[in-house]
Protein backbone atom coordinates (compact mmCIF):
# COMPACT_ATOMS: atom_id res chain seq x y z
CA UNK A 1 0.00 0.00 0.00
CA UNK A 2 1.44 3.04 -0.84
CA UNK A 3 2.18 5.57 1.74
CA UNK A 4 -0.63 8.69 0.40
CA UNK A 5 -3.35 6.08 1.46
CA UNK A 6 -1.76 6.05 4.95
CA UNK A 7 -2.03 9.99 4.71
CA UNK A 8 -5.45 10.10 2.95
CA UNK A 9 -7.01 7.30 6.06
CA UNK A 10 -5.02 9.47 8.58
CA UNK A 11 -6.64 12.81 7.46
CA UNK A 12 -9.98 10.74 6.85
CA UNK A 13 -9.71 9.12 9.92
CA UNK A 14 -8.75 12.13 12.27
CA UNK A 15 -12.72 13.37 11.90
CA UNK A 16 -13.19 9.81 14.01
CA UNK A 17 -10.71 11.26 16.35
CA UNK A 18 -12.99 14.36 17.19
CA UNK A 19 -15.77 12.38 18.62
CA UNK A 20 -13.75 9.55 20.11
CA UNK A 21 -10.32 11.05 21.82
CA UNK A 22 -12.00 14.64 21.64
CA UNK A 23 -12.69 14.78 25.12
CA UNK A 24 -8.92 13.27 26.04
CA UNK A 25 -7.77 16.26 23.93
CA UNK A 26 -9.81 18.96 25.60
CA UNK A 27 -8.86 17.97 28.89
CA UNK A 28 -4.76 17.58 28.28
CA UNK A 29 -3.15 20.31 30.90
CA UNK A 30 -2.02 23.21 29.80
CA UNK A 31 2.19 22.76 29.90
CA UNK A 32 2.96 26.83 30.72
CA UNK A 33 1.32 30.06 30.82
CA UNK A 34 2.60 31.15 27.05
CA UNK A 35 0.42 29.67 24.29
CA UNK A 36 3.87 28.82 22.75
CA UNK A 37 4.25 26.57 25.59
CA UNK A 38 0.81 25.34 25.10
CA UNK A 39 1.21 24.35 21.53
CA UNK A 40 4.58 22.71 22.24
CA UNK A 41 3.01 20.34 24.55
CA UNK A 42 0.18 19.38 22.25
CA UNK A 43 2.57 18.47 19.65
CA UNK A 44 4.37 16.63 21.63
CA UNK A 45 1.23 14.85 22.79
CA UNK A 46 0.51 14.43 19.25
CA UNK A 47 4.06 12.99 18.30
CA UNK A 48 3.46 10.64 21.26
CA UNK A 49 0.91 8.80 19.10
CA UNK A 50 2.62 8.95 16.37
CA UNK A 51 5.36 6.83 18.16
CA UNK A 52 2.84 4.19 19.42
CA UNK A 53 1.20 3.88 15.83
CA UNK A 54 4.83 3.49 14.33
CA UNK A 55 5.10 0.33 17.39
CA UNK A 56 1.80 -1.25 15.67
CA UNK A 57 2.97 -0.84 12.25
CA UNK A 58 6.31 -2.66 13.22
CA UNK A 59 3.95 -5.51 14.80
CA UNK A 60 1.29 -5.67 12.08
CA UNK A 61 4.19 -5.46 9.23
CA UNK A 62 5.85 -8.14 10.80
CA UNK A 63 2.64 -10.64 10.58
CA UNK A 64 2.08 -8.91 6.35
CA UNK A 65 5.60 -9.78 6.04
CA UNK A 66 4.70 -13.97 7.17
CA UNK A 67 1.38 -13.76 5.20
CA UNK A 68 3.69 -12.19 2.08
CA UNK A 69 6.17 -15.33 2.32
CA UNK A 70 3.26 -17.70 2.63
CA UNK A 71 2.04 -16.52 -0.92
CA UNK A 72 -0.97 -15.10 0.81
CA UNK A 73 -1.04 -11.01 -0.32
CA UNK A 74 -3.72 -11.73 -2.37
CA UNK A 75 -6.62 -13.09 -0.07
CA UNK A 76 -5.07 -11.39 2.97
CA UNK A 77 -5.87 -7.72 1.13
CA UNK A 78 -9.60 -9.17 0.09
CA UNK A 79 -10.15 -10.39 3.69
CA UNK A 80 -9.00 -7.10 5.48
CA UNK A 81 -11.23 -4.84 2.91
CA UNK A 82 -14.33 -8.13 4.19
CA UNK A 83 -13.47 -7.20 6.96
CA UNK A 84 -13.82 -3.83 7.51
CA UNK A 85 -17.05 -3.89 5.46
CA UNK A 86 -18.08 -6.32 8.07
CA UNK A 87 -17.34 -4.00 10.67
CA UNK A 88 -19.21 -1.17 9.45
CA UNK A 89 -22.49 -3.40 8.98
CA UNK A 90 -22.51 -4.84 12.70
CA UNK A 91 -25.19 -4.31 15.13
CA UNK A 92 -24.24 -1.46 17.20
CA UNK A 93 -25.20 -4.22 20.26
CA UNK A 94 -22.33 -6.43 18.96
CA UNK A 95 -19.66 -3.74 18.62
CA UNK A 96 -20.63 -3.31 22.59
CA UNK A 97 -20.18 -6.51 22.99
CA UNK A 98 -16.44 -7.12 21.66
CA UNK A 99 -15.71 -3.75 23.04
CA UNK A 100 -16.88 -4.76 27.23
CA UNK A 101 -14.62 -8.18 26.33
CA UNK A 102 -12.47 -8.83 29.83
CA UNK A 103 -8.57 -8.13 27.48
CA UNK A 104 -10.48 -5.07 25.79
CA UNK A 105 -11.52 -3.62 29.05
CA UNK A 106 -7.88 -4.55 31.72
CA UNK A 107 -6.04 -2.39 28.42
CA UNK A 108 -8.55 0.54 28.48
CA UNK A 109 -8.76 0.69 32.56
CA UNK A 110 -5.01 0.44 32.53
CA UNK A 111 -4.51 3.63 30.00
CA UNK A 112 -7.21 5.10 31.65
CA UNK A 113 -5.33 5.12 35.13
CA UNK A 114 -2.38 6.13 33.24
CA UNK A 115 -3.57 9.04 32.13
CA UNK A 116 -5.08 10.27 35.70
CA UNK A 117 -1.25 10.44 36.69
CA UNK A 118 -0.05 11.68 34.17
CA UNK A 119 -1.80 14.64 34.01
CA UNK A 120 -1.12 15.74 37.40
CA UNK A 121 2.42 17.02 36.31
CA UNK A 122 2.53 19.20 33.29
CA UNK A 123 5.87 18.59 32.08
CA UNK A 124 6.15 17.77 28.23
CA UNK A 125 7.40 14.22 29.42
CA UNK A 126 4.65 13.87 30.48
CA UNK A 127 2.62 14.82 27.42
CA UNK A 128 4.67 12.71 25.51
CA UNK A 129 3.67 9.88 27.42
CA UNK A 130 -0.35 10.65 27.30
CA UNK A 131 -0.17 10.46 23.86
CA UNK A 132 1.77 7.25 23.72
CA UNK A 133 -0.71 5.84 25.72
CA UNK A 134 -3.70 7.19 23.92
CA UNK A 135 -2.42 5.58 20.91
CA UNK A 136 -3.05 2.46 22.23
CA UNK A 137 -6.59 2.46 22.87
CA UNK A 138 -8.62 0.37 21.13
CA UNK A 139 -9.48 2.06 18.44
CA UNK A 140 -11.17 0.63 14.83
CA UNK A 141 -10.04 3.22 12.87
CA UNK A 142 -6.37 2.59 13.89
CA UNK A 143 -6.93 -0.73 13.25
CA UNK A 144 -7.55 0.02 9.55
CA UNK A 145 -4.70 1.88 9.25
CA UNK A 146 -3.20 -1.57 11.11
CA UNK A 147 -5.04 -3.61 8.47
CA UNK A 148 -2.91 -0.96 5.87
CA UNK A 149 0.63 -2.00 7.46
CA UNK A 150 -0.35 -5.82 7.07
CA UNK A 151 -0.78 -5.10 3.46
CA UNK A 152 3.02 -3.46 2.69
CA UNK A 153 4.48 -6.62 4.00
CA UNK A 154 7.48 -6.19 5.29
CA UNK A 155 8.13 -4.51 9.09
CA UNK A 156 9.65 -1.25 7.60
CA UNK A 157 7.13 -0.85 5.49
CA UNK A 158 4.46 -1.00 8.11
CA UNK A 159 6.30 1.54 10.45
CA UNK A 160 6.46 4.03 7.40
CA UNK A 161 2.68 3.46 6.82
CA UNK A 162 1.48 3.93 10.86
CA UNK A 163 3.98 7.19 10.84
CA UNK A 164 2.04 8.84 7.98
CA UNK A 165 -1.48 7.25 9.22
CA UNK A 166 -0.03 9.16 12.24
CA UNK A 167 0.94 12.45 10.65
CA UNK A 168 -2.37 12.36 8.54
CA UNK A 169 -4.40 12.47 11.83
CA UNK A 170 -2.44 15.47 13.26
CA UNK A 171 -3.90 19.07 11.78
CA UNK A 172 -7.32 17.99 13.02
CA UNK A 173 -6.16 16.89 16.44
CA UNK A 174 -3.71 19.61 17.10
CA UNK A 175 -7.08 22.21 15.47
CA UNK A 176 -9.02 20.54 18.02
CA UNK A 177 -6.29 20.60 20.85
CA UNK A 178 -5.75 24.10 20.75
CA UNK A 179 -9.50 25.87 19.95
CA UNK A 180 -11.54 22.33 20.34
CA UNK A 181 -14.05 24.47 22.55
CA UNK A 182 -15.19 26.68 18.98
CA UNK A 183 -16.07 23.17 17.23
CA UNK A 184 -19.93 22.50 18.48
CA UNK A 185 -20.55 18.70 19.47
CA UNK A 186 -23.24 19.03 17.42
CA UNK A 187 -20.83 19.65 14.25
CA UNK A 188 -18.28 16.98 16.06
CA UNK A 189 -20.71 14.59 15.51
CA UNK A 190 -21.86 15.10 11.75
CA UNK A 191 -17.88 15.08 10.99
CA UNK A 192 -17.64 11.78 12.65
CA UNK A 193 -21.07 10.49 10.55
CA UNK A 194 -18.82 11.04 7.29
CA UNK A 195 -16.23 8.21 8.94
CA UNK A 196 -18.21 4.93 7.53
CA UNK A 197 -18.64 6.28 4.01
CA UNK A 198 -14.74 6.64 4.31
CA UNK A 199 -14.46 3.45 5.44
CA UNK A 200 -16.24 1.56 3.13
CA UNK A 201 -14.14 3.51 0.11
CA UNK A 202 -11.12 2.38 1.81
CA UNK A 203 -12.48 -1.50 2.01
CA UNK A 204 -13.19 -1.44 -1.58
CA UNK A 205 -9.57 -0.95 -2.57
CA UNK A 206 -8.50 -3.34 -0.16
CA UNK A 207 -10.40 -5.63 -2.23
CA UNK A 208 -9.84 -4.50 -5.73
CA UNK A 209 -5.75 -4.61 -4.88
CA UNK A 210 -6.08 -8.53 -3.72
CA UNK A 211 -8.32 -9.02 -7.11
CA UNK A 212 -5.28 -7.35 -9.26
CA UNK A 213 -7.10 -6.22 -11.74
CA UNK A 214 -4.18 -4.31 -13.43
CA UNK A 215 -5.63 -0.84 -12.67
CA UNK A 216 -2.48 1.41 -12.08
CA UNK A 217 -2.76 2.76 -8.01
CA UNK A 218 -6.13 1.11 -7.29
CA UNK A 219 -5.64 -2.47 -8.18
CA UNK A 220 -1.96 -2.76 -9.61
CA UNK A 221 -0.17 -6.39 -10.30
CA UNK A 222 1.27 -7.54 -7.19
CA UNK A 223 4.90 -8.66 -7.48
CA UNK A 224 5.53 -12.22 -6.77
CA UNK A 225 8.12 -13.40 -4.33
CA UNK A 226 11.57 -14.36 -5.82
CA UNK A 227 13.26 -17.19 -5.46
CA UNK A 228 15.54 -17.21 -2.53
CA UNK A 229 19.41 -18.53 -2.89
CA UNK A 230 18.26 -21.49 -1.30
CA UNK A 231 15.43 -22.51 -3.23
CA UNK A 232 17.73 -22.13 -6.41
CA UNK A 233 19.98 -24.73 -4.56
CA UNK A 234 17.27 -26.75 -4.22
CA UNK A 235 15.92 -26.72 -7.69
CA UNK A 236 19.66 -27.37 -8.88
CA UNK A 237 20.03 -29.97 -7.24
CA UNK A 238 16.63 -31.65 -8.49
CA UNK A 239 17.68 -30.65 -11.69
CA UNK A 240 20.78 -32.44 -12.07
CA UNK A 241 19.21 -35.67 -10.07
CA UNK A 242 16.73 -36.32 -12.92
CA UNK A 243 19.32 -35.28 -15.67
CA UNK A 244 20.05 -38.28 -17.74
CA UNK A 245 23.89 -39.85 -17.08
CA UNK A 246 26.29 -40.02 -20.00
CA UNK A 247 27.77 -43.73 -20.09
Amino acid sequence: MELWTALAIGIGGSLHCIGMCGPIVLALPDTGETKLSILTGRIIYNLGRVISYMILGALFGLLGNKIVMAGLQQAASISLGAAIILGLILPQNIKNFFANLAPVRVITDFIKKGFRKLTRNTSNSNMLMIGILNGFLPCGFVYIGAFGAVATGSVLSGVLYMMFFGLGTIPVMLATAMAGNLVSLNVRRKMTKAVPVFAFVLAVVFVLRGLELGIPFVSPKLQKMASTPVEKVDEAKKASCCAPQNE
